[in-house]
């Protein structure tokens, strides 16, 4: 947390502020950090921040999460509190390291970074010990400068309060707020330093954003909105998909691909094919790079919680069966790093960009969005409820994964008009989305039973397979059940009143 300082505030006594915590004497040290970024300030802009700091190496702070507490009634010590992935790399002082580059390659692409903010710092610094000697907290008052060459363009002064990373000690914090206002602290400001000293231009909207749309936007707006919420998705994830600590970063890079590939097909009368349909190309192919992974990480994740159930005698077997899924995932994402790597992905991103900021449209675009836009919302339900209806009695594996597929393209149609024609898109997406997760059950069920029968493994081995096939079949049976009163809550005529009047009331298929 950080918190604003005149210059006539002194660091307070912090010693019983906290039983049990004591407060070491001050240190003094002087601090030289350049900072580097493109020329238009992108990483600035999406919170993220390179720097080098002397005697200390490079530091890389991705953007952050929202803070905590935000909304949910906690202490005010704690509404300013955030989160950031901060990592360290060892290098020469005159480039950044190669490993840093490549975490930002998705913001920065075929563009440069150079210095663009030099700051000295004197930093006096109080460490808050635990109990038990560890370090809990430190609290430094920063007088920074910010230099152009010799000369100091501009002062400004804060207060920092860094939590260690156990989630108990953010307990502390408030009391030491409370402690550093009434010594005459400012109020919490997270505004990060370089940003301070880049000035207004730092403080931007990120390079793609979406925009605010109403039903009397033209739909190209709407279009152009969507296209940026997913696209900007993509940029934010990159990063956590090549730091390979999180899941969720392949997982939510690869529903950002999604939703542009669908998006794309929806409002596809509305755009210059020439231009859309290359690049939903391209999106197909970074959509399988990421799915080879995901799927394979999904599948991991539910052998590991059904191998839970299993008689602890065949613990050993399900870990050695499991980790061959492990390697193959070591496999995959070295592949998909690689394209990640690629100039085609580069390409791929600059292309993105460049629809967020301008989709190439029809003249018909420029009509209002309430009169172009729900009427191709409903042409992914249309085939979706055809779909449904020409299902037999007992639809294979495949054909239910189809049905999954359409409900996903109608969610995320929904999903893009609901800021034009109201709750009612939400609402059906919702529902939408229950159908999508009931078959995605399903077919995670018969991949895995798939997946398991295809492994070349033999004695024990074997024999736990056969136990996790068993137990994934009850589930593929039990979505069988299930999905088709997922599906009658989405058909109902007051589920889709939002649709035009000749869409939702059609009896045919």
């Amino acid at each position: 947390m950080k918190l604003g300082a005149g210059p006539a505030f002194h660091l307070p006594d912090l010693n019983g502020v906290v039983d049990g915590v004591t407060v070491t004497p001050p240190e003094v040290v002087r601090l030289e950090t350049v900072y580097y970024d493109t020329p238009d300030l992108r990483l600035a802009r999406w919170g993220v921040s390179l720097r080098h700091r002397a005697g200390e190496g490079w530091t890389l702070k991705l953007s952050p999460s929202p803070p905590r507490g935000e909304g949910s009634g906690e202490g005010r010590g704690q509404a300013a509190l955030l989160e950031r992935d901060e990592i360290t790399f060892q290098g020469g002082t005159k480039k950044p390291p190669a490993a840093a580059l490549a975490l930002v390659r998705a913001y920065v692409r075929t563009s440069e970074l150079a210095p663009v903010a030099r700051l000295s710092t004197m930093r006096r610094r109080v460490r808050l010990i635990g109990a038990d000697g560890s370090r809990v907290a430190e609290v430094v008052d920063d007088e920074v400068s910010v230099r152009d060459g010799r000369r100091v363009a501009a002062r400004f002064r804060e207060i920092e309060i860094e939590v260690a990373g156990a989630d108990g000690n953010e307990a502390i914090v408030a009391p030491f707020v409370e402690r550093l206002r009434a010594a005459g602290a400012g109020a919490p400001d997270p505004t990060p330093k370089h940003i301070r000293a880049l000035g207004p231009r730092a403080m931007e909207p990120p390079e793609v954003a979406p925009l605010p749309v109403t039903p009397d936007s033209p739909a190209r707006d709407v279009i152009r909105s969507v296209l940026a919420e997913a696209v900007a998705a993509i940029l934010r994830n990159d990063p956590l998909v090549r730091l390979g600590t999180d899941p969720e970063g392949v997982h939510q890079e690869r529903v950002a691909t999604r939703k542009l590939r669908s998006h794309l097909r929806t409002f596809g009368p509305l755009l210059e094919p020439e231009w859309s349909e290359p690049l939903r190309s391209e999106l197909g192919w970074l959509g399988l790079a990421l799915g080879a992974v995901r799927d394979r990480e999904v599948l991991l994740e539910r052998l590991r919680e059904r191998s839970k159930s299993l008689p602890a005698s065949d613990s050993r077997s399900a870990a050695a069966l499991l980790h061959i899924l492990e390697l193959e995932i070591e496999s995959l994402r070295k592949k998909l790093y690689a394209d990640l790597d690629s100039t085609r992905y580069i390409d791929v991103l600059e292309q993105l960009v460049a629809a967020a900021h301008s989709p190439k449209c029809t003249l018909e675009a420029d009509e209002p969005a309430s009169a172009m836009l729900p009427r191709l919302a409903t042409g992914p339900w249309r085939r979706l409820r055809s779909a449904v209806r020409q299902l037999p009695e007992q639809p294979t594996d495949p054909e239910l994964h189809r049905i999954r597929i359409l409900a996903k393209r109608a969610r995320y149609a929904a999903e893009a008009v609901a800021p034009v024609v109201g709750p009612g898109a939400t609402a059906f997406a919702k529902a939408a989305a229950k159908l999508q997760t009931i078959l995605g059950e399903h077919q995670d069920s018969v991949t895995a039973q798939a997946w398991l029968r295809a492994v070349r493994v033999t004695g024990r081995r074997a024999f736990v397979a056969g136990q996790l096939i068993a137990l994934e079949h009850i589930a593929t049976q039990k979505a069988r059940k299930e999905w088709m009163k997922v599906w009658q809550a989405l058909d109902r005529k007051p589920m889709r009143k939002w649709m035009p009047k000749t869409t939702a009331d059609d009896s045919t298929p």
